[in-house]
């Protein structure tokens, strides 16, 4: 780019097919939305002559419906078991950060005095293959936000602790929620012994109930943290799909998105494409669980499921078959005959009428 930029009449062309949400995705759209100076330049193939809708069958034959859409459509989302709905994940626009740190952290919307936080950590083991991250959420009211996030692959378990802490601190003492299911239980440690930070969030194995969201509990079952078991995967993961797509949580960060686009279904669970990062999409999860739990609803004063109920009533109730009763065209009318051999017809409402009105 040095070389290309010193010349007054110099251009770069780059040509590529869309792969997912990746770098040449970001250079398109910002591209689209004029935030640089590229000229977006896309070719169709129903512009290319000799091919038309025989020929795309064929081809589907011969390949794939989601080959097709990303190599001849033109369609950046390739994958067709993401949790979120492809439809959705089209409409999901990311904006630029207020701020943005030098070590991953970017910041949506500052601190508002007496709104309520939550964070959610994702812990890695700072070797530079999967990440570090959380994510804040404002859920002072509906629908939730995502405020800030951090992300960095090279942070060490022993300073991860720090950033957390000035994060939540600076999101008016934001309750902290972390996974502990390899090293996080050492940064949920660090945080709540060490720091001496009051709000961090624990659970507490309850039989069948699973693991159950508190704070201040006694026993041996509590644990700092949450730990990623099947069932809070799947919980965290479906409830995820009903937040975004309702529009309950508003997500406008780039590389969330991006993440989202390749979280897939494997193996009756959820999971990054291979090649791919899932740490904030986890986050999102760990959220999505949080929301649910008794304890959450308490601190915030609301229930989301019922909230996403209420939206939904009027769609729910519409669906439903209502209860009736189907008229078949046949008179639902009786008759008797009296005593004196004169029959009589009795209609729905118990009214008589002599046989003579009939004829």
């Amino acid at each position: 780019y040095p070389t290309i930029s010193s010349g007054k009449s110099t251009k770069v062309i780059i040509v590529s097919t869309p792969r997912g949400m990746n770098h040449f995705y970001r250079l398109w759209h910002d591209a689209e939305l004029g935030r640089n100076e590229y000229i977006t330049t896309d070719v169709h193939w129903s512009e290319v002559p000799g091919r038309d809708e025989a020929w795309k069958e064929q081809t589907i034959k011969n390949t794939s419906e989601a080959q097709f859409r990303v190599e001849f459509e033109c369609e950046f989302l390739g994958s067709v078991d993401t949790l979120i709905s492809p439809a959705k994940l089209k409409t999901m626009v990311y904006d630029e950060p207020i701020n943005r740190g030098k070590r991953g952290g970017e910041i949506y919307e500052n601190p508002i005095d007496k709104h309520n936080y939550s964070i959610t950590v994702d812990v890695a083991r700072g070797v530079e293959k999967d990440y570090s991250a959380f994510i804040v959420f404002d859920t002072t009211e509906f629908p939730y936000k995502v405020v800030a996030k951090y992300r960095n692959n090279t942070i060490k378990p022993m300073l991860f602790p720090n950033v957390i802490l000035d994060f939540a601190k600076a999101y008016n003492n934001a309750y902290v929620l972390c996974e502990v299911n390899d090293i996080g239980d050492q940064i949920a440690s660090i945080l709540f012994y060490d720091m001496e930070y009051e709000n961090v969030l624990m659970t507490a194995v309850r039989g069948r109930a699973g693991q159950v969201l508190g704070q201040g509990f006694s026993g041996s079952k509590v644990q700092l943290g949450v730990k990623m078991s099947k069932t809070v995967k799947k919980i965290g993961s479906l409830n995820l799909k009903t937040l975004i797509e309702t529009d309950k949580l508003i997500v406008k960060d780039y590389n969330i998105i991006a993440e989202l686009t390749t979280f897939i279904e494997k193996s009756n669970s959820f999971e990054a494409e291979e090649g791919c990062n899932d740490d904030l999409a986890m986050c999102l999860v760990i959220f999505s669980w949080l929301v649910m739990q008794d304890y959450f609803k308490e601190m915030t004063d609301d229930d989301i499921r019922k909230r996403v109920y209420d939206d939904q009533r009027d769609q729910i109730e519409a669906d439903m078959a209502p209860f009736g009763f189907i008229s078949d065209g046949i008179s639902e009318e009786t008759s008797f005959v009296d005593s004196d051999g004169e029959r009589w017809h009795v209609d729905e409402y118990g009214d008589r009428s002599y046989m003579w009105d009939y004829l």
